[in-house]
């Protein structure tokens, strides 16, 4: 980190003398040159002092590479809740001028689109809870309905038009352009199942087997039978996928989620546990956090804290996270489940 040389930047940038920067901060211009040179760091106190001198972070005093920077920013996006909007300012312009800079880099602006739907999270829960306020002063409100109902993510608000045309037609291109992009298919499947068009699915969940031949092509073949109203073929086909696929964790975690949207709480409860127990660590928690749901859905909160509880348990001995937004997070939802 060269406090030195980025120091010396910003003062140069705004053209000002080394005499002028230390009249302001308080310190000598001897003291300042030191700092330039990089033989001593200022007083950790003048920070903040220095930072609001030159409009910046206290982060952005000190230079960072570009991967550590990168990494900084996404573990922000994971463990931080709410964004102080200087840093998403001065972050957001780092990964649009590194993008422009690496035309054939793709992840600034992955990254930045992940910021990006962070922040966008944020205002959906606030406009979650404007709607639940409106609502509650008016339970007939129907405008606060189409609020609430896009601020949970649920279907767009004039329901009388809903689809999923524009990602559809997205996904459509893009397979089209990169027929070997096994996993787009996917959102492309879910698009297609979710507004029933069921055979354009299968159309494309036979391109997707060309290039993708998983336990993904038969658990969607049972998707679009089962949406589709054929659901004892759609048992059929799963049931001969957890005999195929027997060591694959995700099979047993989508067999909880078949379950679960059956209502048979406790079958789906046993998929999860399995999908837990067949993962090697560090393992994924999903599974753990889709039974806190069931055991709600059943008006069972205490198991589903325990099985939070575990999650805890698994982000600090496997993953080594005991703070920030990954655990509180989870911290929230044990304390709403408790009120139950």
């Amino acid at each position: 980190m060269e406090f030195g040389k980025q120091f010396r930047e910003l003062r140069t940038a705004r053209g000002l003398t080394q005499e002028t920067v230390a009249e302001k901060l308080g310190v000598t211009g001897q003291a300042v040159s030191r700092w330039e040179r990089g033989e001593t760091l200022p007083d950790v106190s003048l920070l903040p002092e220095i930072s609001a001198y030159f409009g910046v972070t206290i982060d952005a005093l000190f230079a960072l590479s570009d991967d550590t920077r990168m990494e900084r920013i996404q573990n922000m996006i994971w463990d931080v809740k709410v964004f102080d909007p200087a840093v998403v300012e001065t972050e957001r312009r780092f990964l649009l001028e590194k993008g422009m800079k690496e035309p054939d880099n793709p992840e600034p602006y992955a990254l930045l689109a992940d910021m990006e739907n962070h922040l966008a999270r944020q205002c959906r829960e606030r406009a979650e809870l404007a709607a639940r306020e409106a609502i509650r002063r008016d339970p007939y409100n129907r405008h606060a309905f189409g609020e609430i109902s896009d601020a949970m993510g649920g279907r767009a608000s004039d329901w009388y038009c809903w689809s999923h045309h524009r990602e559809i037609e997205f996904w459509k291109a893009h397979v089209a352009a990169y027929p070997d992009a096994s996993r787009a298919y996917l959102w492309l499947l879910d698009a297609l199942i979710d507004d029933q068009r069921f055979d354009e699915a299968r159309a494309y969940l036979s391109e997707m087997a060309k290039h993708e031949m998983t336990f993904r092509v038969p658990l969607y073949e049972g998707n679009i039978e089962w949406f589709a109203g054929s659901r004892e073929k759609a048992m059929e086909i799963w049931n001969g996928m957890c005999e195929t696929y027997a060591d694959e964790w995700l099979v047993w975690l989508s067999m909880g989620d078949v379950y679960a949207r059956q209502g048979a709480f406790e079958r789906a409860i046993e998929m999860y546990e399995k999908a837990m127990e067949i993962q090697k660590p560090p393992r994924m928690v999903d599974a753990l956090e889709a039974i806190a749901q069931v055991c709600e859905r059943m008006g069972d909160p205490k198991r589903g804290i325990e099985a939070l509880e575990r999650e805890i348990v698994i982000l600090k001995e496997e993953i080594n996270t005991t703070s920030g937004e990954t655990v509180d997070s989870v911290r929230r939802e044990i304390e709403r489940l408790k009120q139950l």
